[in-house]
């Protein structure tokens, strides 16, 4: 059995409190009684993308499990590699971190969905063509797991839907291509939410360092969009040995 942690929007910032949710997730899923097949963390690992908040993420983003990272909007890249991944000397630094992890019987495709500057989301044509690649040299029964930080369609948060991932009909037309591709993973929305993408399952992971009020939630409402008061949260995604792939979500006590 194939069973995924996946984590989101930790946005470590200097302020003890994002340190001490990231800590309690982590802290959770080291904890559990079964060895994960991967630990995914989906972007916004710093809130600005300092070499300090870097420092501290990977600190606190080391596991047991398998444990794979890519940029949000809130993140630099050539911070990122530097501070997370630990290239000294990045000779690519601001180009889009990519990374694919194969296993038995899966492969998970990291894809960065961050445009340097900008809040929106966009997959460049070098991480399409790289994912065309990755999915190509995939047998078609290997399931294939495609991530991001950005979702590629709107989620009924306008909060954040304005700065979604555009440019979603290339990633549609590529997976038509490639019928293995089972099912897409994103976080960036900060709450916990299932839709459909391309035919596929597109499933996001919950905030850690806050959940998203949905607009039915807000009127009235002092600070109408952010909840801080609920606990951080993530998801399980299993995929059983039928190909099905189940989701759950879970909160976890700071």
């Amino acid at each position: 059995m194939i069973v995924i942690a996946h984590v989101s929007d930790v946005h470590i910032d200097g302020e003890q409190r994002s340190q001490d949710r990231t800590r309690a997730v982590l802290r959770y899923l080291e904890e559990l009684p079964y060895d994960l097949t991967a630990v995914l963390v989906t972007g916004d690992v710093a809130d600005h993308g300092t070499p300090d908040e870097y420092a501290v993420a990977r600190e606190l983003l080391t596991s047991r499990h398998p444990l794979l990272v890519c940029p949000g909007n809130h993140d630099d890249r050539a911070a990122f590699r530097k501070g997370l991944l630990a290239e000294e000397t990045p000779v690519r630094g601001h180009a889009p971190v990519n990374q694919v992890l194969r296993g038995e019987g899966f492969v998970i495709a990291l894809c960065d969905s961050s445009v340097p500057g900008e809040d929106q989301g966009l997959l460049e044509d070098e991480t399409l063509e790289w994912l065309d690649g990755v999915l190509a040299a995939t047998p078609h029964e290997v399931p294939v797991l495609v991530a991001f930080h950005h979702p590629p369609v709107p989620l009924h948060t306008p909060y954040v839907d304005g700065v979604r991932q555009f440019g979603e009909e290339r990633l549609a037309a590529l997976a038509d291509r490639h019928p293995h591709l089972t099912a897409f993973l994103a976080g960036h929305a900060h709450t916990a939410a299932a839709t459909t993408f391309a035919g596929r399952p597109l499933l996001v992971a919950p905030g850690v360092v806050s959940a998203l009020r949905l607009p039915w939630e807000h009127p009235g409402r002092e600070n109408p969009h952010v909840h801080l008061d609920l606990p951080p949260a993530l998801a399980f995604h299993v995929l059983g040995e039928d190909g099905r792939l189940t989701t759950h979500y879970r909160t976890v006590t700071v």
